[in-house]
């Protein structure tokens, strides 16, 4: 049974400050480095899935810059063990069943509205964060053809580098996908050309530290 999103009253607000707390508390900085135009849609976020992190490098980045109501899918079994993640925003899916179009219609019905996003990983399942190119799996091609509403698609690549610094640092990218085409194999394509790409700028950017 499909498991929707919740916004607890008092866990959501918390988890909002809680995300920026402990990146400030781990990271030695935190930069945002955004190439996009505000349209007022509601919002596909489409991240790379590197480490447990990377709902609180989302929820950074949707409280100060994106600003909209935050949602995001997640393994049903993980969702009923960390229970406290349905109370902010996470809904379930659950891959090879027939539950799956029930989670691709809800995600739909939440993209209706222009507050709401929802933050995914595409690659379904945490990976290296040295793998040059990541797979999507299908879901994504199927939850905008099923679409009845614009929605705005952004991509993030979140890269964590220490340089010559005792803490890590964590540089968030995020440009917008602009391309007519909305099939995954597309999507992916463009995707690892962005990925690629913030790798090549971020050792540029900070080649002599």
């Amino acid at each position: 049974m499909l498991l929707k999103a919740r916004h607890h009253f008092l866990i959501y607000p918390f988890f909002k400050f809680y995300a920026g707390w402990i990146i400030k508390r781990h990271f030695g900085q935190v930069q945002v480095i955004e190439n996009y135009v505000e349209k007022g849609a509601p919002v596909i976020l489409l991240a790379n899935h590197f480490s447990w992190w990377d709902g609180f490098f989302a929820m950074y980045f949707n409280v100060n810059v994106l600003k909209r109501k935050f949602h995001f899918m997640m393994l049903e079994e993980q969702l009923k063990k960390f229970s406290f993640f349905n109370q902010t925003g996470g809904f379930s899916v659950r891959k090879n069943s027939r539950s799956l179009i029930e989670s691709i219609n809800y995600t739909v019905e939440i993209l209706s509205e222009k507050q709401n996003m929802v933050l995914l990983f595409p690659q379904g399942k945490i990976e290296t964060s040295y793998k040059k190119e990541i797979q999507f799996e299908g879901g994504i091609g199927r939850i905008l053809s099923a679409a009845k509403t614009p929605i705005q698609i952004l991509f993030m690549v979140n890269l964590v580098d220490y340089f010559s610094s005792r803490k890590p640092g964590i540089y968030m990218y995020v440009s917008e996908y602009t391309e007519a085409k909305l099939d995954a194999q597309s999507l992916n394509q463009a995707y690892n050309l962005f990925f690629n790409e913030c790798v090549h700028n971020n050792a540029l950017k900070h080649q002599d530290q």
